[in-house]
């Protein structure tokens, strides 16, 4: 559904009326494209004091020196932060340049983990995390700026987040903390299409984001098997003609689906695994009968748990695989009237941050999800003009995103590459103020 408001901004008469009037004025976003599959202009690479890397950082790209040149976007190492008087330095390196970063540019700033054991370094670092988040709320005009956490002092390991956060694919990523694990990256033979050779499965993939989740996963070069409920075969067999790809009718709660599954995936070997699908049932709690609950709860969290374990146990997901679940901000921050959403998608939330350790260790698999915010569907059209309008401005970008945001979080997340992601549940929500 096209946002007017967004479009009426973009006009003169509109940017005079908003400015006058205090209202939001969101900047349309740059996402990729083939044609500008990178932001145009340099990286501005910076450091707060003295750095804690034992190694360069990964080629990002050209370079600049100054500010003048309005880079398009700006990578501060901030690993050495170990103390209060640290943060100085955050301040001495950002506070000059950010003004001059581009339209739609981004600010990544690569910090360590907090120490259990020097509540000095840990105080610092944690400091990072409200710098970024506040400063994603107040630096407009389509930009981002996140966190990147290592582990341990090798730069390696933030390759794939970095060129993710880095570029257009992560227009609506914002305010986001991403916690890197010291696990080998595994470089793909051709970055273009980096899940060549491989196979994806996406449920819920007839429409909507699961249907962009699979369009972005071929393009990166997976097969992909599309999986929907048999009443949506004909939108699904649409999509999946048009990506080259398998159809799979097939209700996700079935008590063969894992079976199924697997029978369905070439040589039953999977390499990707995308829970998209999901449904809302909507109802406040002393409204809401049994039947609306149990629905919603089997089809968005024990379906996810009975076929994830299914799949992990028989080996269907191969060592070097990856998991990667849908969750929401409604799971963070509980919304009224989706006691039963909520709880499926927070549940979500600890079934990535218990399995993901373990199923890396016995699996060699990893586990992460994205949560998405208000994103431009047909199930969001739906929702009432007020409630749908506070949904668009309520985050920092004061605009919806689109379900390719969410496909493309998705894509960085199974990327070979990604190893070291694991865990995590990476918000593509413009930096909403609910739960921020």
């Amino acid at each position: 559904m096209a946002d007017r408001y967004l479009n009426f901004t973009g006009t003169a008469p509109g940017r005079f009326l908003t400015r006058r009037l205090g209202l939001p004025q969101p900047a349309p976003l740059r996402r990729w494209s083939p044609e500008h599959p990178a932001l145009d202009g340099t990286l501005l690479v910076l450091t707060a004091g003295r750095s804690g890397l034992d190694g360069p950082l990964p080629d990002l790209g050209p370079k600049t020196v100054t500010p003048a040149d309005r880079p398009a976007g700006v990578l501060l190492d901030a690993t050495g932060v170990a103390t209060a008087a640290d943060l100085a330095e955050v301040h001495a390196a950002l506070h000059p340049v950010v003004r001059s970063v581009a339209d739609s540019g981004r600010v990544v700033v690569l910090g360590a983990r907090p120490s259990a054991d020097d509540h000095h370094q840990a105080a610092a670092q944690q400091a990072l995390e409200g710098f970024v988040r506040s400063l994603g709320k107040e630096i407009g005009r389509g930009r981002t700026v996140n966190l990147v956490r290592l582990s341990a002092p090798s730069p390696a390991a933030a390759e794939s987040t970095l060129r993710f956060l880095l570029s257009p694919k992560s227009a609506y990523v914002s305010g986001q903390v991403v916690e890197l694990t010291d696990a080998e990256p595994e470089p793909p033979a051709d970055p273009a299409r980096p899940l060549a050779g491989r196979t994806a499965l996406v449920t819920g993939a007839a429409r909507g984001i699961g249907a962009s989740v699979a369009e972005v996963l071929a393009r990166d070069g997976a097969h992909v098997v599309c999986l929907d409920i048999p009443r949506a075969q004909a939108e699904l067999v649409r999509t999946a003609d048009r990506l080259e790809a398998t159809a799979l009718p097939l209700d996700i709660t079935a008590d063969d689906a894992a079976y199924r599954i697997a029978s369905a995936i070439p040589g039953n070997h999977l390499d990707v695994l995308v829970h998209n699908a999901g449904i809302t049932r909507d109802r406040r709690l002393a409204n809401m009968p049994a039947d609306r609950w149990s629905q919603v709860i089997d089809v968005n969290l024990a379906a996810v748990l009975d076929t994830t374990d299914a799949l992990l146990k028989t080996g269907t997901i191969r060592r070097g695989g990856r998991v990667v679940a849908t969750a929401s901000i409604a799971g963070v921050a509980g919304n009224a009237g989706q006691t039963n959403y909520a709880a499926s998608k927070a549940g979500i939330i600890g079934l990535v941050r218990s399995l993901a350790p373990r199923a890396a260790a016995a699996h060699g698999v990893t586990v992460n999800a994205v949560a998405p915010g208000f994103i431009e569907t047909r199930m969001t059209a739906a929702v009432p003009l007020f409630i749908r309008e506070a949904g668009r401005r309520m985050n920092s970008h004061a605009q919806g995103g689109l379900p390719v945001d969410v496909a493309e979080a998705t894509a960085y997340l199974a990327h070979p590459s990604s190893g070291p992601v694991n865990g995590q549940v990476l918000r593509v929500c413009g930096q909403s103020l609910l739960g921020a």
